[in-house]
């Protein structure tokens, strides 16, 4: 694993670089789109995407780097990638450690475009560790957290990225599309203004509707296990006590002394469902499930959206899915 994942850090600027020289002619190299062409935005993965097109509506061409069912985690860019960067007239990032490839690609581009940072003023869970780090050897000298960046790792730095998992800090998020979006075209600022506060007004129904379902569910059965550990945020803001055998990132790898606790956990507290998620391999889930009492719940999504014929194409229908696969678990 070590040797891989240097060979593919290494060799990932010059695989970018030298693709986007193939992919890029004279004419994309101009770059500047014309007034009458839709203004070029990247979103780095399929949710951001969501709230940039729900803001932006006609007025943007959205691409996104990492689509619906993909896991950002553990992405690798590739040229089409590095062209769509360049092309961009402002780039969106969840930041949070979350796109550990992003400075790469943005490098590998050699974009000018503004990269607007979704997550600023939103406050962040902290003090995490991937569960299985402490079974990694480490390079003398070094803590755990250099150790992971010298492998080429994904490193959160000890930060929950999965802030969107909450609907208030989601429209935090809205809000930030929105002023990326009115500095990059000012002539379109009434038009992205009007969106995000039509979108925000969803996004408030969205929540009493969250709120009330869950409500709805005694205290004492809102308990989960989900593959990664990527509902923090929806746990605090919704009362569900969640476990995962899993760290923040879907790269840290659960060891047996993880599952065995998470196992007996289970069994004590009569937790009474897991949950797979679309992005990770149900078998661990699975295995867990089997082992214990509990009974393997819906597809939760975490972070990433379904394709268009899924229950979950939209933030919104993300969140309804989510609910309602909890509600039917865990209320029966």
């Amino acid at each position: 694993m070590l040797n891989r994942r240097l060979v593919l850090a290494a060799g990932l600027a010059a695989s970018l670089a030298s693709g986007f020289a193939m992919v890029a002619g004279p004419a994309f190299a101009q770059g500047a789109a014309t007034p009458a062409q839709k203004l070029p935005v990247v979103a780095s993965f399929s949710i951001l995407g969501d709230f940039v097109k729900q803001v932006g509506g006609d007025r943007v061409a959205v691409t996104t780097i990492v689509g619906p069912n993909g896991d950002a985690h553990v992405y690798q860019p590739t040229p089409a990638d590095a062209k769509a960067v360049a092309a961009a007239k402002v780039v969106f990032v969840n930041g949070l450690g979350f796109e550990g490839w992003l400075d790469r690609l943005i490098k590998a581009s050699g974009t000018k475009a503004p990269i607007v940072v979704a997550t600023q003023g939103i406050t962040p869970r902290t003090g995490f560790v991937d569960h299985d780090e402490d079974e990694k050897p480490k390079a003398k000298g070094k803590d755990k957290h250099d150790h992971a960046k010298e492998e080429g790792g994904h490193d959160h730095g000890g930060i929950d990225p999965h802030a969107w998992q909450s609907i208030a800090n989601a429209k935090v998020y809205v809000a930030n599309v929105r002023d990326g979006l009115i500095a990059a075209d000012p002539d379109g600022r009434d038009t992205y203004t009007a969106n995000a506060a039509a979108y925000t007004a969803k996004l408030d129904a969205l929540e009493t509707e969250v709120k009330a379902a869950l409500a709805r569910i005694p205290a004492e059965q809102r308990r989960i296990i989900t593959s990664h550990d990527a509902f923090g945020y929806f746990g605090e803001a919704y009362g569900v006590v969640l476990v995962a055998p899993e760290g923040v990132s879907t790269e840290s790898e659960a060891s047996a002394k993880d599952v065995a606790r998470i196992i007996r956990q289970i069994k004590a507290q009569k937790i009474p469902a897991v949950f797979v998620e679309n992005i990770t391999d149900p078998r661990l889930m699975q295995r867990i499930a089997k082992e214990t009492s509990a009974k393997v719940g819906g597809t939760l999504y975490s972070d990433a959206l379904s394709d268009d014929k899924g229950p979950a194409s939209t933030y919104i229908d993300m969140m309804h899915s989510n609910v309602r696969e909890l509600s039917a678990a865990l209320a029966s």
